[in-house]
């Protein structure tokens, strides 16, 4: 059975001005949004867009200025209410909600991080994170325990009583990010959230905000123009253009196979090296010898390969080491096992790293990389590969 959505977008169109009419009979005979806006005088922010948003996923949208992610992304809370289409969460069409249920499904079960923070002056740290449970009439003691337990997540413990007007931008950043984590929503919206710090403070950031979602898995929606934010931070990357998603993908697929010549100028900025895995660059040893063999079954192995090392798993394939020819035929000379033998120099890599997890590795690499999945050997890293792949992209 396939997992259902969290967040579920169907058909979503969002136009302004007044006549919809003639601007939709445009756009369904394949006229542009500047040949619309100029014929009818109707601005198309959003244009038929459709895609679902999994639980526990970085969902990040993506566009330059006017492409509608910001319009798009006030539609998941209903700041902005669709033309036509709809928006599910769960089982809930969000433009059909009462003003009731509205209220209730923006306090329990989303929360919004701005660009511009949206704090408030008047209350200090700990006073800004408890505004959202203040709201739920949570009580005092437990308001200020929630709020003291995201403000040490993010890293702020120790500043919970400084004023606001005392704090840097990225500080305030992470105060607007505790108060939206003390709600406990399962869907978080983000609009441009860093793109107004600094780059190291961004940098920063955005290392914050992966470490607290690998311990809180919340679902997440993140608009950004920076393509290098979005491969870094979205399990799957939309790329909007004119109120039009273009393509949906993880940032390794979209790389690799961009929809159209757009997609591909768009991403040619991006540093791919960061993105790329290291399956994409890892080659299968040409030998592999098990530590229940012995030293001339390994010598006879690296002989017929034609190469002076071999690679050594146990039984269940796990990686164990790194055994040179001369190893070998120490082992056998003196009656020895060969893993007496084995180097214990071999830098290893988990599947899931990047090519540029992997390259500073590979430049003082005595041998190839072992690239290991829950400790077993899938393939090696040589430098050649590595330089290669990002040659060819």
């Amino acid at each position: 059975m396939m997992e259902k959505p969290v967040i579920k977008v169907e058909n979503v169109s969002k136009l302004f001005g007044r006549n919809h009419k003639e601007a939709v009979e445009m756009l369904n005979k394949g006229a542009t949004k500047s040949e619309v806006l100029k014929e009818t005088g109707v601005t198309v922010a959003l244009w038929d867009v459709n895609f679902e948003v999994y639980a526990g996923e970085v969902f990040v949208i993506i566009g330059l200025s006017g492409s509608g992610k910001s319009t798009l992304v006030r539609c998941f809370n209903r700041l902005n209410k669709p033309t036509s289409g709809s928006i599910h969460y769960k089982d809930q069409a969000i433009e059909k909600l009462t003003q009731k249920e509205l209220i209730s499904y923006r306090r329990d079960n989303i929360a919004m991080v701005f660009q511009n923070f949206g704090l408030m002056s008047h209350r200090n740290v700990i006073s800004n994170v408890e505004y959202g449970l203040e709201v739920k009439n949570v009580g005092k003691d437990l308001r200020k325990q929630k709020a003291l337990e995201m403000i040490k997540m993010v890293g702020l413990d120790g500043v919970e009583n400084a004023p606001i007007s005392s704090l840097s931008g990225g500080m305030k950043q992470r105060v607007g990010l505790a108060r939206a984590l003390a709600n406990e929503p399962e869907v978080l919206l983000m609009d441009e959230p860093f793109s107004a710090l600094d780059p190291l403070v961004k940098k920063d950031m955005q290392f914050e905000l992966l470490s607290i979602q690998r311990k809180l898995n919340k679902t997440i929606i993140f608009i950004t123009h920076d393509i290098n934010e979005a491969f870094k931070l979205g399990d799957r990357v939309a790329i909007m253009r004119d109120g039009k998603v273009i393509q949906i993908d993880t940032p390794e697929a979209m790389i690799t196979n961009p929809a159209d010549d757009y997609v591909r100028e768009f991403i040619e900025g991006a540093d791919k090296s960061k993105v790329m895995s290291v399956r994409q660059v890892m080659i299968t040893p040409s030998c592999i010898v098990k530590t229940t063999d012995g030293a001339n079954r390994a010598i006879v192995e690296m002989r017929s390969n034609n190469v002076s090392s071999a690679y050594i798993v146990n039984e269940k394939m796990e990686f164990k080491g790194m055994l040179t020819l001369d190893g070998a035929i120490k082992a056998r000379d003196t009656k020895g096992k060969i893993s007496d033998y084995f180097s214990d120099d071999v830098i290893t890599i988990n599947t899931d790293a990047t090519i540029g997890d992997a390259m500073p590795l590979a430049a003082n690499a005595k041998y190839p990389i072992a690239v290991l999945e829950d400790n077993k050997l899938k393939g090696i890293i040589t430098k050649a590969s590595l330089i290669s792949t990002l040659a060819e992209n």
